[in-house]
């Protein structure tokens, strides 16, 4: 049946493109629907409760369009529990409905739901915080236990949707934790690991510490029950996420999910138990395990991909969700996850898509189909991971001696130039210097910029590892070079929870670091708050880089065109010193930034472009803080990054200026045009690419000068 599921006769056969799958409630009746087209039989079975013996009713559907089950059933359900009892070639078992939006404790059975009951106040007609474009975003990566069980923490709803809606906790220190330290510090985007329905936690044991990141998903739709204050009642976990979701939007935040639909708990799941085979790519009687996880789901199936975007659709509507994290995206077919991105946009086109581009493992689908890296140009309005930029700035998450950028390695500068374009073709990098895959973005916003994620080493605990011989203080200095990297790169910024100031994860007895911690204690996970004093430097950094970053669009352009015109590299022949100069030209203003990352661990010496610059950061802080620049030369303190910008002049001081140079030198009138040069440099090379695009940019604007003068 495998191999009959894949073809076209199939899909033309059995394809469902109704919206009615799973339950469709009223106060008068709720049918029911569910796609099994090898079934013999189905029957629903009614529950007064989420678990325990108790069956009301069970009643036989029947067999439909397209391969689905119907019955609908008089009067108001709202509040009842049920499943699907399915046969198939002779073997009946009994389910949970995929497409369940509710469920009981442990997620053993749906719930049929007034989903207009469980709404917050105001939850309808809520405004979104703004957002334009993905480059604008700061994505920051969540555990949602982890963000409050710690007694640090000051937050009452330990370890719930709830604790991400309560204001005014502090440390020990009085200082913000929670909701108020995400506001505080900027982000534009939380990013929730997974808050669907998982499989590894024991919802039932309320008073018993259990953890898991929940990458083991059970119920796609349904929100997790051990982050509820009551897992046995299904509508108090909608509700208390939409709380959640409200929470953050009214403090200028908007919400991803982190999604899972490249493999399923176990093969034992809903999908398997009404349509056996059909979910899962099978090489055999075996599956295949391009998730590592034991299967992987078979998305270029069409009611596969159905689901997964009618999923999607669902957070999207229901709960406001503004964007996904797709997990293992290269599982998936690029045709899926372009589908996704069409639906979403019908919606709403500001909620974002980034995803994993690789595999777990050897996968099922072909290679030129899968959603990887690689092929990011082929996914629409699609970001993925830049695993470059992670490995060459701290050295590989597969080796924890391993050291990058940061901490000194040479060799990589080239890598990383690559990375501070946004992942795409840039005239000034050597590519015969490139250890990876160069160019590999469409443009800059399908460039997740990142040094850190919940898998593998912190940031920090790599840095005590792979840098045990080097001080305290020179690794607080190469965590805050990552960051200044990051923030000033072209992209989209992402940081993971805790990073701002030195999230460490040390293992149960202390004698090391935990790596993995998908199943770790709490003393393990959480993040200690109290961190935040001792470590209250680190955190002002990305603080004031965030802003910094905000607050200069030149460090958000998109197009390839865009970069290249307008971010320079120098060579200023020290070796681990980057230097790149970016300038911005809008409507009401232009400016030039000059940024200088020297990895060294001694002070460097570089001679600055002509012109006035300020000093805008430096190895201890952002912020404007001017300087003197006499004599052009300026010392980069080791281990750091120093910015520089010319003043920002607005249009109407440059026409007036310029209008003000004619005046003296000609009695003609000419018509005056605005044109922005970038000051000469001195003793710093550009490359040849640069040059180039430099030379032709004064060649046309001499020619247009001229011919205006002709034309006078």
């Amino acid at each position: 049946m495998n191999n009959v599921f894949s073809t076209k006769e199939f899909e033309e056969a059995f394809y469902y493109d109704g919206q009615d799958l799973g339950v469709s409630y009223t106060a008068e009746e709720t049918a029911f629907r569910v796609w099994a087209p090898t079934a013999s039989g189905v029957s629903l079975l009614l529950y007064r409760e989420g678990s325990g013996e108790n069956c009301i009713e069970k009643v036989l559907m029947e067999a439909d369009v397209k391969g689905t089950w119907y019955v609908c059933k008089s009067g108001d359900l709202n509040g009842v529990y049920y499943t699907y009892e399915v046969m198939v070639d002779g073997v009946k078992k009994e389910t949970i409905d995929p497409y369940a939006k509710a469920a009981g404790v442990n997620g053993k059975r749906g719930m049929i739901l007034d989903l207009r009951t469980t709404d917050p106040d105001g939850f309808r007609e809520e405004k979104k915080p703004e957002f334009y474009q993905m480059t604008d975003a700061v994505i920051y990566e969540l555990h949602i236990r982890d963000l409050s069980v710690d007694e640090s923490s000051g937050i009452s709803k330990r370890g719930k949707f709830l604790a991400l809606t309560e204001t005014g906790t502090k440390n020990a220190y009085g200082q913000a934790t929670g909701l108020d330290h995400l506001k505080e510090l900027g982000i534009t985007h939380l990013h929730l690991m997974p808050s669907f329905d998982f499989a590894s936690v024991d919802e039932s044991k309320t008073d018993t510490e259990q953890f898991n990141w929940g990458y083991d998903p059970l119920n796609y739709n349904v929100p997790e029950g051990s982050y509820s204050t009551d897992p046995y009642h299904g509508e108090v976990r909608v509700k208390e996420f939409k709380q959640m979701v409200q929470a953050l939007h009214k403090n200028g935040i908007r919400v991803v999910m982190d999604v899972v639909y490249n493999h399923t708990y176990s093969t034992d799941s809903s999908f398997e138990r009404i349509v056996p085979g059909y979910y899962y790519r099978m090489d055999g009687e075996h599956y295949t395990n391009g998730s590592g996880c034991g299967n992987e789901t078979a998305s270029e199936r069409v009611m596969v991909r159905k689901f997964i975007v009618d999923s999607v659709c669902y957070w999207a509507t229901e709960y406001h969700i503004d964007g996904f994290r797709f997990d293992l995206m290269g599982v998936h077919d690029i045709d899926t996850m372009n589908a996704v991105r069409d639906a979403l946009n019908a919606i709403d086109p500001s909620i974002i898509i980034y995803g994993e581009g690789w595999t777990g493992g050897y996968s099922g689908l072909p290679y030129e189909k899968r959603a990887l890296k690689s092929a990011a140009a082929r996914l629409n309005g699609i970001a993925v991971f830049n695993d470059d930029m992670r490995d060459g700035l701290k050295g590989s998450v597969f080796d924890a001696k391993d050291q990058g950028f940061i901490s000194g390695k040479q060799g990589v500068e080239e890598n990383i130039k690559c990375s501070i374009a946004g992942g795409i073709c840039h005239g000034g990098i050597d590519t015969g210097k490139i250890l990876g895959p160069y160019g590999w973005a469409g443009d800059a916003a399908q460039c997740i910029n990142y040094v850190s994620c919940h898998d593998n080493l912190t940031l920090w605990d790599k840095l005590a590892l792979s840098c045990k011989e080097i001080s305290l203080e020179d690794r607080k200095r190469m965590n805050k070079l990552a960051a200044a990297i990051v923030f000033t790169s072209q992209g989209v910024p992402f940081i993971q929870a805790g990073e701002e100031f030195l999230r460490s994860k040390p293992n149960a007895d202390h004698t090391g670091y935990d790596s993995n911690s998908y199943a770790s204690s709490d003393a393990t996970n959480s993040i200690k708050w109290n961190e935040l004093h001792t470590n209250a430097d680190i955190y002002a950094y990305y603080k004031e880089l965030i802003a910094f970053r905000k607050k200069h669009p030149g460090f958000r352009y998109i197009s390839p065109h865009e970069i290249n015109q307008n971010l320079t590299f120098f060579d200023t022949g020290i070796k681990n010193v980057l230097a790149y100069q970016i300038h911005y030209e809008g409507e009401d203003m232009q400016e030039d930034l000059l940024i200088l990352h020297n990895a060294n661990p001694d002070t460097v010496e570089i001679t600055l472009p002509n012109g006035k610059w300020t000093q805008c950061a430096d190895e201890l802080y952002t912020g404007e803080a001017p300087i003197k620049n006499d004599d052009g030369k300026i010392c980069v303190e080791k281990i750091s990054t120093a910015i520089f910008m010319l003043e920002a002049v607005s249009k109407e001081d440059e026409t007036k200026a310029e209008v003000e140079d004619e005046t003296e030198s000609s009695d003609e009138k000419v018509d005056i045009v605005s044109v922005t040069s970038i000051p000469e440099k001195k003793d710093l090379r550009r490359s040849k690419g640069a040059w180039i695009t430099a030379g032709l940019a004064a060649l046309a604007t001499l020619a247009l000068i001229l011919g205006l003068k002709k034309k006078r």
